[in-house]
């Protein structure tokens, strides 16, 4: 007989990777992998060069989020931001339902209108799917490829209409059971991210379009910082 505790842990761990899907595709914007064909590897070497001086990007998206449950998908448009050293923010809805920061040593979800944040301490993640997860939010502005390679596999590449795509699986396989599928496209142009899509391992699929993407222009850093007010309530999931 498994213990209740363990039932229970096990939840609250599920609970946790929900929420870290409304946010975790950001930091997957950047991902890259190796390519099988010589042209395409010459596009990804063009590509990691041009992170080389990639300081910061912003965009506005939107995102298409499908499930099994529901006959139609959900669609809703938002801002993003990102700089390094690996900092984010992602704000989903206009004005803003969700945001997601990532600072330094924590994920921080903030609603709004529920007066109610999350804050996940990076370090304090227990091994596993989740360990895992969290771990894939350093892939944002990549700068090689061997630290690519090192946590993705190539299954398939493309170039069609001037947008590089490729489908890139997590080489953890505790990882895999959260996401089976990274797919991420870029334009061969200025390189700048143009889609993203993860599947998940349950089925259901979080796609985001981009568009009018800016390229390192300074940002201001009160963006990837929050002063919450009193009247926020505040919890920390992975302490629970």
């Amino acid at each position: 007989m498994v213990p209740i505790r363990s039932h229970l842990a096990k939840g609250r761990v599920a609970r946790i990777l929900h929420a870290l899907r409304r946010c975790l595709w950001i930091s997957l914007c950047a991902a890259a992998a190796v390519s099988h064909g010589a042209d395409l590897d010459a596009r990804f070497n063009q590509w990691f060069a041009a992170q080389t001086n990639l300081q910061s990007w912003s965009a506005d998206f939107t995102q298409t989020r499908s499930l099994k449950v529901l006959a139609q998908p959900l669609v809703a448009t938002g801002k993003v931001w990102v700089t390094t050293p690996g900092l984010f923010r992602w704000e989903l809805g206009q004005p803003a339902q969700t945001i997601a920061l990532r600072q330094p040593n924590q994920l921080l979800i903030i609603y709004p209108r529920l007066k109610r944040a999350e804050k996940y301490a990076l370090s304090a993640a227990p091994t596993g799917p989740l360990k895992d997860a969290l771990a894939l939010m350093d892939a944002t502005l990549p700068r090689d490829r061997t630290t690519m390679e090192e946590r993705f596999r190539l299954l398939s590449a493309a170039e069609t209409n001037s947008l590089l795509q490729m489908t890139l699986q997590p080489k953890s396989a505790s990882a895999r059971k959260f996401i089976s599928e990274i797919l991420i496209a870029f334009r061969t142009n200025d390189f700048a991210i143009a889609v993203t899509e993860l599947k998940f391992a349950d089925g259901s699929s979080l796609r985001n379009d981009f568009t009018n993407t800016v390229l390192n222009r300074p940002m201001d850093p009160a963006l990837f910082d929050v002063k919450l007010g009193p009247d926020f309530t505040v919890v920390e999931p992975l302490r629970q």
